[in-house]
């Protein structure tokens, strides 16, 4: 593996600064999901990848095959691909030169576990969130936490609701929502989200550590619209344009069994069966799904229709 420098993860390719010198944000952050700062031999882990991973990632881990959390969009795994908790990754220690965590650290009961486990399986990375003045005004019900960068370091605060001012939220939506969220955060998306770059280390610090989340109990089910959107002419768009920017071929040669550890023990000794791994330490099963190793250290809460987290 070759280790990115410091000169390559600039935040921004060629394209999109052009864009933004010229005011046109809007297709300069589309683009920001094809620069990925790295050589062409590195290898890329994506986690949280969801129904629309990076074309540039080699390796994607979710939580889910169907979750509320990303509004029931089926999970695309069109590469190597690990079902697990970002906080107890399933991988080896540096087994990856960079990793992508783009819109999922927001969900996380552990964001001091979630940013370690980042640093611990990746030499560098990159983090995107929505930003906490963003979702202090636009809250999302499976968000638990707010997150700002100052100077360089993340700054996360745990949520108390997912509604952190319920009368804030009432009042925005009444008046300035139309406005704000319908043509300024469109037109100005780099000044509502953070974007991290990090090497070696994550700069960050935990507010409110013991802050406490009312989780919602009422669950929800897969929608008709969701299916719908996966084989929407959309759909079918991203789907080429990923193949077609994907290292396709350096993917299916992958030995994914090589990058794996027991989430459960650490250990880095996987026996494949045809249907699942097992630790050669702890004894610890892994059931394999149609090619997709679910490596969970203990299981999900799917009270709220696979929705919950426990790492």
């Amino acid at each position: 593996m070759t280790a990115p420098g410091p000169a390559t993860l600039v935040p921004e390719s060629g394209a999109m600064r052009l864009l933004r010198r010229m005011g046109l944000d809007r297709p300069a952050w589309s683009l920001r999901r094809l620069h990925c700062p790295v050589p062409a031999d590195a290898l890329v882990l994506e986690v949280g990848s969801g129904g629309n991973p990076y074309a540039r990632a080699n390796v994607l881990l979710d939580a889910y095959e169907h979750t509320r959390e990303r509004h029931w969009v089926p999970l695309v795994a069109d590469r190597p691909t690990v079902l697990g908790f970002v906080e107890r990754l399933p991988f080896r220690d540096g087994a990856f030169d960079f990793v992508i965590a783009s819109h999922v650290l927001e969900h996380s009961r552990d964001p001091a576990r979630f940013l370690g486990e980042l640093a611990r399986v990746a030499r560098a990375g990159y983090i995107e969130v929505p930003d906490a003045f963003m979702e202090r005004i636009n809250p999302y019900r499976d968000h638990r936490l707010e997150i700002t960068q100052r100077d360089g370091r993340l700054l996360i605060r745990r949520k108390r609701h997912w509604r952190h001012d319920a009368e804030l939220v009432d009042l925005y939506e009444r008046r300035a929502k139309r406005w704000i969220a319908g043509e300024t955060i469109p037109r100005h998306p780099f000044d509502f989200h953070v974007r991290h770059y990090w090497q070696g280390r994550i700069d960050f610090e935990v507010l409110d550590e013991d802050q406490p989340f009312a989780e919602e109990t009422t669950g929800s089910t897969p929608s008709t619209h969701a299916a719908a959107t996966s084989d929407s002419l959309r759909a079918r768009l991203l789907r080429g344009t990923r193949t077609l920017l994907s290292q396709a071929r350096r993917n299916r040669s992958i030995d994914l069994a090589a990058l794996l550890r027991c989430p459960s023990c650490g250990g880095e000794h996987l026996q494949g069966r045809r249907d699942a791994l097992e630790c050669g330490h702890c004894a610890a099963s892994y059931p394999v799904r149609n090619g997709i190793p679910v490596m969970y250290a203990s299981l999900p809460d799917e009270s709220r229709g696979g929705a919950g987290n426990t790492p």
